[in-house]
């Protein structure tokens, strides 16, 4: 189980990147405009760089819904390998099965 602490971050990282999604898109859209002056190009950088770093979805990390670990983590399931491997044996996921030879 994951720290309390790093879980709760990752939350709130999840609630800035959702705030400032839509503001973060338009400044980069005037950023990368180049029909655009110079100036103005600038300026959109600038305030790009002052809204929150933890708004980025770069400094998001995928971690596993059930416990928490950021490590092994599936996409496709949402969850670690040992969380997986644990309701896989104990018959939680449909269709697969503990793999004996």
């Amino acid at each position: 189980m994951a720290k309390k602490a790093m879980i709760e971050r990752e939350l709130k990282r999840e609630r800035l990147v959702a705030k400032y999604a839509a503001k973060r898109a338009a400044l980069k859209e005037i950023a990368n405009d180049e029909n655009l002056p110079m100036e103005e190009r600038f300026k959109a950088r600038l305030k790009l760089a002052k809204l929150p770093r933890n708004s980025s979805a770069t400094r998001l990390h995928n971690r596993c819904q059930l416990t928490g670990r950021p490590k092994a983590y599936y996409r496709k399931l949402k969850m670690s390998r040992i969380m997986l491997r644990e309701l896989a044996s104990y018959g939680q996921i449909p269709g697969m099965v503990k793999s004996s030879w």
